[in-house]
């Protein structure tokens, strides 16, 4: 009995004791899978080519005289980097004109100020004061935004892909002095043919595949598909990389476009582990890109032969389920995914 209670005298000490310390929030681990349909698939293949998300022509927004270019063709800039500067001189001599003005207009402000306040100016002078001073202000800023307008910046990064002039030249105010390919998130696309356009309800998955990455099958979304055929009886298909590719895959690469096609599908396999129950409906956990999970509520329409919940709708087939621990998650919690279950962990379950 004297053992029982000293160690329960030693646990509300420790207990009490580790109170003190900062709480380290705490982040739940996962084991993610993704929807397998329940009907045959059938893979189709078509050539794809990696393009930049878009073209962006870059110029300053002030007129004048180059004065340095910094990058040239084919370099790779990052964002907010300094690209190219105008000559700065006579925009500088306006700044520090307005500058003087300013500071000296202040100054008389200041005074016209103790002067209203001892009532020996009227109001009018000393609002008429005041007024000049904010319009010397902004005229000011004015100034100086056009003295910052002489460096023209990187928005985002990418390629340079030209250079359409050089130091010492005059350009005006929007000339396009860059051409700039933005390859902060990369695109495939690929023409496919009527067949393929007129059965896209039966698409399942998609994915690419690269001469680099051998077998490897790279995971992407479909973002578009246009509804009308070029001349060739060709349909545009454009596809976003589910998860940002390593540098290896690069703008103009040809790929091998995967899509799967389900035949006679009637819904997506899940573990029952999976599946949880939010008052009267049933829902699932999908993991968002910023590593957050979202409720999805769904519909079950029966079990597979092996066990698993067949998902009648409210899936696509492109999420990432959370398998396991579903009833300790919350709306928007950000959790660390883990790649395959550990040895002590058999199955998944924790």
């Amino acid at each position: 009995m004297k053992i029982l209670q000293w160690i329960t005298t030693a646990t509300c000490l420790m207990v009490s004791c580790t109170g003190w310390k900062q709480t380290v929030p705490f982040v739940h681990s996962v084991y993610v899978t993704q929807p397998a349909a329940t009907g045959e698939e059938q893979l189709k293949t078509y050539s794809g080519i990696v393009e930049e998300a878009h073209e962006i022509s870059l110029g300053f927004k002030t007129a004048g005289q180059l004065k340095n270019i910094l990058v040239k063709e084919g370099d790779l800039v990052e964002k907010g980097e300094l690209l190219a500067e105008l000559d700065d001189v006579d925009y500088q001599l306006g700044v520090d004109a307005l500058q003087i003005q300013y500071d000296q207009l202040k100054e008389e402000v200041e005074r016209t100020t103790q002067l209203f306040e001892q009532q020996s100016i009227s109001a009018n002078d000393y609002e008429k004061a005041t007024a000049g001073l904010r319009q010397l202000e902004v005229q000011l800023q004015v100034n100086k935004n056009k003295l910052e307008y002489t460096k023209l910046y990187a928005p985002c990064s990418g390629y340079i892909r030209s250079v359409n002039f050089s130091p010492a030249e005059m350009v005006d105010a929007g000339t396009a002095v860059f051409r700039l390919l933005d390859v902060s998130r990369l695109e495939v696309v690929a023409d496919v043919p009527v067949k393929a356009y007129m059965d896209r309800e039966q698409f399942t998955r998609f994915g690419c595949k690269t001469a680099y990455t051998g077998e490897k099958e790279l995971p992407m979304t479909l973002t578009s598909l246009t509804p009308k055929a070029d001349n060739n009886q060709l349909y545009r298909m454009r596809l976003a990389f589910a998860e940002r590719p390593d540098k290896q895959v690069t703008a103009g690469m040809n790929v091998e476009v995967c899509i799967r096609m389900a035949e006679g599908t009637t819904g997506y396999a899940l573990p029952l582990s999976a599946i949880f129950r939010d008052g009267d409906g049933v829902c699932v956990w999908t993991l968002e890109p910023d590593s957050t999970v979202s409720k999805r509520r769904i519909e079950i329409g029966g079990t597979t032969t092996k066990g698993e919940a067949v998902v009648a709708s409210g899936l696509t087939g492109n999420e990432k389920v959370v398998r396991a621990g579903v009833n300790m998650l919350r709306e928007g919690e950000k959790v660390r995914v883990i790649d395959a279950p550990s040895k002590t962990n058999e199955g998944g379950l924790l």
